[in-house]
């Protein structure tokens, strides 16, 4: 990989690790789902001006458009919601350790989904060795029995869970701008979300601050639709084996945010577990130990 594509996934992980940051900031002054249409409504806006400068054309098949709004509930608002709730009772820094097991999720549902991605034995061995990682980081609050810590952490493993199913569905979307498709679900996801916070929260009695303001403008601009636009950037140039190194950047980018600004405080097992985890992950890409093979046999 060049080394343009290399400082671009560093980018793009610090923009993703920094959506944790943002919403940190975001929920002193909004309420989660308040933060979530906030955040895919902005984003379309700014995506849907990126389309009519650049002129690209935008389809209008029923079948895709019904596509997209599946893939805008599980790749945006049933995880963007997750993990924003989540929040509420865990730290930024342990929401981005437990999001990075999105992959582990997405091998599982691929097995049973698709015909060409099956479970083969260094994938098996990943995906359990990174769910080990998820009871070690998850031990220190599974000891005090239930907490709204614990659910917080299962809302964002329910996130990532929502993110894997994601993966496999969006192989529908491959032959359509990857611009299009997001920005199809980002608009889908406003249209939900919409009714939503009027029904669950009272996003009108809100009187945020102006660091609570610039956090949603940049969780949604930042975050989101410079994102996705650097996401497709690299996955054109780089290929998608090589993006998924950006899973690993996320937590490291999210964690010094976290701590080295927010002053978050980290148990030691979750970073014990991150490390599981990041070794599952590893065993599940396979570069490594294609390294160690190619070492044997010479």
């Amino acid at each position: 990989m060049s080394l343009q594509n290399w400082i671009l996934l560093i980018i793009l992980s610090v923009l993703w690790g920094g959506t944790f940051f943002f919403i940190e900031l975001a929920l002193v002054d909004f309420t989660p789902f308040t933060i979530v249409f906030l955040r895919v409504s902005l984003a379309a806006i700014a995506l849907f001006a990126y389309l009519i400068i650049s002129g690209e054309k935008i389809p209008t098949g029923l079948g895709l458009w019904m596509t997209l709004a599946v893939m805008g509930l599980l790749n945006n608002v049933v995880p963007f919601s997750l993990i924003t709730w989540g929040q509420t009772h865990i730290t930024g820094g342990v929401a981005s350790i437990l999001n990075a097991t999105t992959p582990l999720f997405g091998v599982v549902f691929a097995h049973f989904l698709t015909k060409d991605e099956k479970m083969v034995p260094n994938k098996l061995v990943g995906v359990l060795v990174g769910f080990a990682g998820i009871l070690v980081m998850m031990q220190p609050t599974m000891d005090e029995g239930f907490s709204f810590e614990s659910l917080g952490q299962i809302a964002v493993l329910g996130a990532a869970l929502s993110y894997g199913i994601a993966i496999v569905w969006g192989k529908r979307l491959s032959e359509t701008s990857p611009i299009v498709n997001a920005f199809g679900m980002l608009f889908f996801s406003s249209i939900v979300l919409l009714p939503t916070i009027f029904i669950v929260e009272e996003p009108l009695s809100l009187t945020p601050t102006l660091l609570g303001s610039v956090s949603v403008l940049g969780l949604a601009v930042l975050g989101t639709a410079i994102a996705y636009l650097m996401f497709f950037r690299i996955l054109a140039s780089a290929g998608a084996v090589n993006l998924t190194l950006v899973t690993f950047l996320i937590p490291v980018s999210a964690l010094i945010l976290g701590i080295g600004i927010l002053g978050e405080k980290i148990h030691p097992m979750a970073l014990y577990g991150m490390l599981v985890i990041f070794a599952g992950l590893a065993i599940i890409d396979g570069r490594i130990l294609g390294v160690f093979k190619k070492r044997k046999a010479t």
